[in-house]
C-alpha cells in the first residue's frame, strides 16, 4: 500500500479549471475532494462527502461561499465547518467535513495534506515561468499508473531514443551525451543530459543548414512528491550555446496521485492544433501505454519487492524514489 508523503505541496488542478461558481470534484490521494473559488478569489478544499449520510457534496449547490448538501440541506464553509442547518436546533457543532489548505500559485492550485501549521506557500516549487503570458494551453491527463512510475519515465529521458522516434527523432544523440545528477539544498534533484556536436533532431532540421551539428541539453528538475520541469535547449555546435536555433523551452510535468494505481498529469503546450496533436501522440500514444503496461505487470506488488534492474541512466529516478522514502520514514517516525 502506498503511504503518501503528507508534509509537501501537491497540485490539485490548474486554476482555470475552477471557473465562476463551479463546484469542482477530483479524486486526490485516494479520496474525493471538492474545490471552489470564494468570492474574494481564494479557494476552498473540503472532502467531497457529506459527513451526515456520505453523499457527494458536489451533488449539492453553492450558497455564497458555502456548499449545501442536496440530501438534507446541511451547509459547509471552506473550513469544513457545518454553518447551516434547516432544522430547528441550528448547525450541529459535532458535524464537519475534512478540509485542507489550498493556495493558488504559478497558475496552479496547490494543496497540503499534512500538518496545516507547516503549510508554507513559499515551499511550493518554483514554476514562475508559468506566470508569464506565454499563450500556452494547460491540460490534465489521467493515467492508469502509480505516480512514481511516471516520475521514473520523466527522470530517465533515454526512453525517447526508442519510444519517441517519430515524434522527437533524437537520432541516437543522447547516448553520445553526458549525464549528470545533482541535488540542490532545497531538495530539488536534477537529471541533466548535455549533448555536444550531436546529430540534429528531425524536427529541427528545417531550421539548419544541411549536415549542421548541434549542441542540445535536456535538463529535468524534480521536487517532491512529483513536480518536474523540463528545459530543452538547442544551439548550433561550436558556439558555446550562443547561437540558439530557438529559445530554450521550459514545460511543467507535475504529477499528483489519484489513487495508488492512477495519477493526474499536469502539462502545457503551445496553443495550436499542431502542438496539441504532438502532445497527444507523445503522452497518449507513446508514454501512457508503457506506464500503464508497467502498472499492470506490477499489480499490487511493491516496486522494490519486484527487484528492478537498475541501470546507470536510472540515477535521477532512483534518487527521487529514495528521497520520497526518506520523507515517508521521517513522517512515520514523527507519527510514532
Amino acid at each position: 500500500m502506498t503511504r503518501y508523503v503528507k508534509n509537501v505541496w501537491y497540485m490539485a488542478a490548474w486554476a482555470d479549471e475552477i471557473a465562476g461558481d463551479t463546484l469542482f470534484s477530483r479524486t486526490l490521494l485516494g479520496k474525493p475532494w471538492l474545490i471552489w473559488r470564494n468570492g474574494d478569489g481564494t479557494h476552498a478544499m473540503i472532502a467531497d462527502r457529506c459527513p451526515h449520510r456520505f453523499v457527494p457534496l458536489s451533488m449539492g449547490k453553492r450558497v455564497g461561499d458555502t456548499v449545501q448538501c442536496r440530501y438534507h440541506g446541511l451547509g459547509f464553509d471552506g473550513t469544513g465547518t457545518c454553518v447551516h442547518s434547516p432544522f430547528p436546533d441550528g448547525p450541529p457543532a459535532h458535524v464537519s467535513a475534512p478540509a485542507m489548505p489550498i493556495v493558488e500559485k504559478h497558475r496552479g492550485l496547490w494543496f497540503w495534506p499534512g500538518d496545516p501549521a507547516l503549510a508554507d506557500p513559499s515551499k511550493i516549487p518554483d514554476f514562475s515561468f508559468l506566470d508569464a503570458d506565454r499563450g500556452m494551453h494547460r491540460g490534465c491527463l489521467r493515467i492508469e499508473g502509480n505516480y512514481e512510475l511516471i516520475t521514473d519515465n520523466l527522470m530517465d529521458l533515454t526512453h525517447a531514443e526508442f519510444l519517441h522516434i517519430e515524434t522527437f527523432g533524437v537520432n541516437g544523440s543522447i547516448f553520445h551525451g553526458e549525464q549528470t545528477v545533482r541535488q540542490d539544498e532545497d531538495g530539488a534533484i536534477w537529471n541533466n543530459w548535455d549533448m555536444t556536436d550531436a546529430q540534429a533532431p528531425e524536427w529541427s532540421k528545417p531550421m539548419l543548414e544541411p549536415g549542421q551539428k548541434i549542441d542540445q541539453w535536456l535538463h529535468m528538475r524534480w521536487h517532491a512528491p512529483a513536480a518536474m520541469a523540463l528545459t530543452v535547449g538547442l544551439a548550433r555546435a561550436g558556439t558555446q550555446r550562443a547561437d540558439l536555433i530557438l529559445p530554450p523551452m521550459v514545460n511543467p510535468h507535475i504529477i499528483t496521485p489519484e489513487t495508488e494505481t492512477s495519477s493526474h498529469y499536469f502539462y502545457d503546450h503551445e496553443d495550436n492544433p499542431q502542438a496539441a496533436e504532438m502532445a497527444r501522440r507523445v503522452f497518449v500514444e507513446e508514454d501512457e501505454p508503457m506506464i500503464e503496461a508497467a502498472q499492470r505487470a506490477l499489480g499490487a506488488q511493491d516496486f522494490w519487492d519486484a527487484r528492478p534492474a537498475i541501470l546507470k541512466t536510472d540515477a535521477g529516478a532512483i534518487r527521487a524514489r529514495r528521497a520520497l522514502m526518506q520523507r515517508r520514514n521521517a513522517e512515520g517516525g514523527a507519527a510514532a
